[in-house]
């Protein structure tokens, strides 16, 4: 299959690896990025044409204006999607701008290229359907799990919601660590700092803007952060008066079996 890619960031930089390595014909177009001669194309109407797949993969806050330009350029047959880490604002921008013409679907791949580079398998996605276009998000499916991953159903607002409380208060936390310089020397770094340690680097190698996107077009992170701060800021004061016959962490509920 061909596909169009329009961003080619760290993240549509893998893509386009992950989609070739998968076989697939892959065109690119980004006036913003080095794009190597044997994937670019001179303009999004060139990347355009002929792909079956057109793949939105720039910053939330271009969503608009890109597909402004796009919609011309789309014709019967093709199917849009969009792989950002927040849902809500892309899906209803594609549902008004491309509407019940042009199939579409918005997608959050649950990994970056970190992932990639690390071979963390399995690679795990969510699908938002577009109520204008539920055979779209079928087909959106089958196109993830032909690429060896495992894909989720999830409303717009429902993952944006689960996001603000994993995904994004994971940059928050990670970034202030890494404002006050925590994880640097990990010489003395006892085994239950690691999976901080991993989030850390992890962060570290994700896309500059990725840090406010996921914080400013998230419309659940503020309630998150805010929450966060308050539970911390509560243990810090219980701290200072408790005799600590009350502050050990609870253990996780046992499974139904």
């Amino acid at each position: 299959m061909r596909f169009a890619l329009l961003g080619y960031g760290r993240f549509g930089q893998a893509f386009a690896s992950l989609l070739r390595e998968a076989g697939h014909d892959v065109r690119v177009f980004d006036p913003h990025a080095e794009v190597p001669p044997s994937l670019a194309c001179a303009s999004m109407a060139d990347a355009v044409q002929d792909a079956e797949w057109v793949v939105l993969a720039m910053p939330v806050p271009r969503f608009a204006e890109v597909l402004k330009e796009l919609r011309p350029h789309l014709r019967e047959g093709q199917a849009v999607i969009d792989v950002g880490s927040v849902k809500q604002q892309p899906c209803r921008l594609m549902d008004e701008l491309l509407g019940a013409a042009i199939p579409h679907a918005g997608t959050h791949p649950l990994f970056g290229p970190l992932s990639l580079a690390r071979g963390e398998y399995p690679l795990r996605v969510v699908v938002c359907a577009s109520p204008l276009h539920p055979e779209a998000a079928a087909r959106t499916r089958r196109l993830w799990e032909s690429l060896g991953c495992l894909v989720s159903e999830r409303s717009p607002a429902d993952h944006d919601k689960a996001m603000a409380y994993t995904h994004a208060m994971a940059f928050f936390i990670a970034k202030a660590l890494v404002e006050m310089g925590v994880g640097e020397d990990l010489s003395l770094a006892p085994p239950s700092f690691l999976g901080l340690a991993n989030m850390l680097a992890a962060v570290r190698g994700d896309a500059g803007h990725l840090f406010a996107a996921i914080q400013r077009e998230n419309p659940y992170a503020a309630e998150a952060r805010a929450a966060l701060l308050d539970h911390l800021a509560e243990i810090h004061r219980r701290l200072s008066v408790d005799d600590g016959n009350t502050m050990s962490i609870p253990e996780p509920p046992e499974e139904v079996p």
